[in-house]
């Protein structure tokens, strides 16, 4: 892909070794994989937590209701101007400051009620807390795929954007059970204490060792020419040269006419769209499912946690799956538009299979069904990849948190459509048909958004 602009001087590639060298890039998505399942352990500790915190601080059920719907609220109003920021100022600089911020968030929790003050007042801090928690967490997800612009050829995309992707299933399955005995063996507090600790870590790690592809002193010349002949953005947030050139037309400031066509363009519209549908399915499986297994199944607690933690680890392995099979296709030889919606379509096709839990009795038949609806949404889960293939390059920040932020929308609209639904009906089979229906809406999604290919709005 052709770029404007004057490219940074790059070192000249370092001797071979008798070893393998690992590219660099793939270092660069370990690093962000490890950073995402962090900001995911960091965003659901008060889950992990929430009984040791309310039966200590004496918080009611609807106050820790509250401190829970903070995090969403924030999160979804934060990504576009976080968007603008990445944008401006580049990842490197925003996502350092952002994991350095949300993770004193995080550490100062543990503080809350060593100083005895009313529970009003006590809720009201950890209210505002979480508020900054989903303010500062924004740019996370568009920064990640800011990233795999930059330093990943087309062709690896789709693998890069599903292993960070994925993280939010491992975290999960990593986090959950480690915060879970920290909790039982210390205390709520040492789960904030470790986890601020590994946060301010990871964010002098990336202010310190992070650059774009064309500058990093690590990137071989032979490694540049791939991602750039490749189709990666080698110096999307490279700063001015030596000689004052840069890359002028992408990081050219956002302005009202790239907003307006942004917002006007067909194909943008297919992915806001399908990332939204995707997302419905998501925040069932982190909401209601566990009560589902509950109140509409019979299970125990203990038997739920289990169950649970099954969905999770097959949206892990579908969500590594769909990206894996999306860049083989390419490698092969498909357009990429089959190869990124082939994956999309069948993944999608497996969700709707939630809807026959419905017709059936059978608990075991039911998890088994719902493993393989969570399994296809993860196969289908390609909305950060597609982003990253048509995003223009003036704004590829902005269209990733526009994304996200029509995406985790569904986390506000999804537990209280359902919540109402099951109420009014005393049973989850029209909840359940209304998942279901959310993977055919991600269909319409894919059906919108057209052709998949960059969208440039200069002249």
């Amino acid at each position: 892909m052709s770029e404007t602009g004057t490219a940074p001087a790059v070192s000249p590639a370092r001797p071979a070794r008798g070893w393998r060298r690992i590219p660099t890039r793939y270092l660069v998505l370990t690093l962000i994989f490890v950073i995402t399942s962090v900001n995911y352990a960091d965003r659901s500790s008060l889950s992990i937590t929430g009984s040791g915190v309310q039966a200590e601080l004496g918080f009611s059920t609807v106050q820790l209701g509250y401190i829970f719907s903070a995090f969403s609220w924030a999160y979804v109003v934060g990504q576009l101007p976080g968007g603008i920021l990445l944008d401006r100022y580049g990842a490197r600089r925003i996502y350092g400051v952002s994991i350095a911020l949300w993770t004193l968030v995080t550490f100062l929790i543990s503080l809350v009620g060593l100083v005895t003050t009313p529970v009003l007042v006590t809720v009201t801090i950890i209210f505002g807390l979480r508020l900054l928690l989903g303010v500062f967490e924004s740019p996370a997800f568009p920064a990640n795929a800011r990233i795999a612009t930059t330093w990943f050829p087309t062709a690896e995309r789709g693998r890069a954007t599903a292993v960070f992707n994925s993280a939010q299933y491992f975290a999960t399955a990593m986090f959950a059970p480690i915060m879970g005995w920290v909790t039982h063996s210390f205390g709520w507090r040492w789960v904030f204490v470790l986890l601020g600790v590994l946060g301010f870590v990871l964010a002098a790690l990336w202010l310190r060792w992070m650059d774009v592809p064309a500058r990093h002193r690590r990137v071989t010349a032979a490694e540049l020419e791939t991602i750039r002949s490749g189709g990666g953005l080698v110096h999307l947030d490279a700063p001015k040269s030596g000689d004052g050139a840069e890359n002028v037309q992408q990081r050219a400031p956002l302005n009202r006419a790239t907003f307006a066509r942004i917002f006007s363009t067909r194909p943008l519209w297919g992915v806001y769209i399908s990332q939204y549908a995707i997302n419905a399915l998501t925040y069932f499986f982190i909401t209601w499912f566990p009560v589902y297994l509950v109140k509409g199944r019979g299970l125990s607690l203990l038997e739920v946690g289990f169950v649970a933690a099954l969905p999770a680890l097959c949206g892990f392995a579908g969500g590594l799956a769909g990206g894996f099979v999306s860049d083989a296709m390419l490698r092969r030889g498909w357009s990429l538009t089959a190869a990124r919606k082939v994956p999309s379509v069948i993944g999608m096709l497996l969700a709707t299979s939630i809807a026959v839990c419905s017709l059936t009795d059978s608990t075991a038949l039911i998890v088994a069904i719902m493993t393989l609806a969570f399994f296809g949404k993860g196969i289908g889960s390609l909305g950060w990849a597609i982003t990253t293939d048509i995003a223009p390059p003036q704004a590829t920040s902005f269209v990733g948190s526009t994304m996200n932020a029509f995406g985790n929308a569904a986390g506000i609209v999804t537990p209280i459509v359902i919540g109402y639904t099951v109420q009014a009906t005393g049973s989850f089979t029209i909840a359940l048909w209304f998942v279901a229906g959310h993977a055919l809406l991600a269909l319409v999604g894919l059906a919108v958004m057209g052709t998949i290919r960059r969208i440039d709005f200069d002249p």
